[in-house]
């Protein structure tokens, strides 16, 4: 958005879970009550950090109904029913293979006892796809990154795709979800139904013009628990529709705490809203982005994190802003037009989703910075030498700029303040120092 890309960001909420059933029954509260609630909870958070979707589609909406039910009849060649008896996941949402399971418990939800379901259901002829898929996925077709969880999805499909079931009993799913077309015995399987939001959002159900206009995506961005969706069952969906797929597939790690993945089933659960009020919603955005490596897990504990906002925010950036800034205005350096352009290094990093080699890229210029400053001394060379102080001055003026437009896609907020301080010369605090 910011190079001027026409950008389309989408979100949305998956409300057609057998989880959710069963956590509203757990609440005691009509299914979609509950639903309304975390879906409203997950706005709000949204609006709290400052993330910049465009749209946020929820699965028990029209525009989704009508167009999960379109891409189920578009891949009726594909659908097939049959009795079936598995091992289900209610975490994972899936029926689990034997060779899925560590010590007899799914690898995500160990906690979680699985469920012996046997019932008759519709099925998708994943089978049919596999050879496809190799091929969209080795050529980067459909381009997967990083490149481990590339290997790690050619690796499940060169073992042989099984079909997969797309449905659930009525009764089992508590009445709960998309009715399967042609079948009110059925609803449509929470994966099949979520996966299609993608679209659906874009009115798919209609091939309007923003479908038209923003169809193929350009990213999907996932948790590496839900690799085998993305990169395996979402583009053989797709093939059978005959809908294009999407250009790439980003898969992230895991935030984990003290080398736990963090998730309300295991009890570790932070809450990222008590975290933004003690620490502000700046800070946190840094240190997600910055210490949680884009390409594999990343730990957060309180400790850390306030190690690196003593350090990084507060001393190294927030410092390097306000002596300079300071001494710009007592020496009268005039501020000027900077160019609004991130730094070429930082773009380099963006395009491969290397978020946090991206923020390195823009301490480097930050420590640099406060290495000039305490080389130059400019409060020495405003007695010894004006026009050297001058250059040095502007020197760190415009890499603070270049901080600054890097440091939007990260930190808006504080991005724009600090383009305002060097308007003014009047440096505020960016990042007050904690107590204790």
């Amino acid at each position: 958005r910011q190079t001027g890309f026409d950008v389309r960001f989408q979100m949305g909420s998956d409300d057609n879970s057998l989880k959710n059933v069963q956590a509203a029954e757990k609440k005691g509260l009509p299914i979609a009550e509950y639903v309304d609630e975390a879906a409203a909870n997950f706005i709000q958070l949204n609006k709290s950090f400052n993330i910049s979707n465009d749209d946020f589609i929820r699965t028990t909406e029209k525009r989704h109904i009508e167009g999960a039910q379109k891409l189920w009849a578009a891949c009726e060649k594909d659908i097939y029913k049959k009795k079936y008896s598995g091992r289900y996941c209610i975490g994972c949402e899936e029926f689990k293979r034997e060779d899925d399971l560590v010590d007899g418990c799914c690898p995500e939800h160990s906690n979680t006892k699985l469920e012996e379901v046997e019932e008759e259901n519709y099925f998708f002829k994943l089978s049919n796809y596999q050879d496809k898929l190799i091929e969209l996925i080795e050529k980067d077709i459909y381009k997967i990154t990083p490149e481990t969880r590339k290997n790690e999805a050619l690796a499940f499909i060169k073992q042989g795709l099984e079909d997969f079931s797309i449905s659930r009993s009525k009764e089992r799913a508590r009445g709960w979800g998309i009715p399967v077309p042609g079948d009110d015995t059925q609803v449509i399987y929470v994966w099949f139904d979520a996966l299609a939001n993608y679209i659906t959002a874009l009115d798919y159900a209609k091939e309007g013009e923003v479908f038209k206009k923003y169809w193929p995506a350009d990213v999907h961005v996932v948790g590496k628990g839900i690799l085998k969706f993305h990169a395996i069952y979402w583009p053989a969906m797709l093939l059978s529709a005959h809908v294009a797929t999407p250009k790439n597939l980003y898969v992230h790690g895991y935030i984990t705490t003290n080398g736990a993945k963090v998730s309300k089933s295991t009890g570790n659960a932070i809450d990222p809203v008590a975290v933004a009020e003690k620490y502000g919603v700046e800070a946190l955005r840094y240190y997600l982005l910055r210490y949680i490596p884009s390409y594999g897990d990343g730990d957060f504990t309180d400790t850390i994190f306030e190690e690196r906002y003593r350090s990084d925010l507060s001393n190294d950036l927030g410092n390097l802003v306000q002596r300079t800034l300071s001494m710009a205005n007592k020496f009268g350096v005039k501020p000027k037009d900077y160019p609004n352009v991130i730094d070429p290094n930082v773009a380099a990093e963006l395009d491969g989703f290397r978020f946090d080699f991206a923020l390195e890229k823009i301490w480097e210029v930050v420590r640099e910075c406060n290495a000039e400053i305490d080389k130059e001394k400019p409060w020495e060379l405003a007695i010894s030498d004006p026009k050297k102080l001058q250059k040095v001055m502007e020197s760190l003026l415009n890499s603070i700029s270049l901080i600054a437009v890097s440091l939007e896609p990260f930190m808006p907020e504080t991005a724009q303040k600090i383009k305002e301080q060097l308007v003014t010369l009047k440096p505020e605090v960016l990042f007050p120092r904690l107590e204790g």
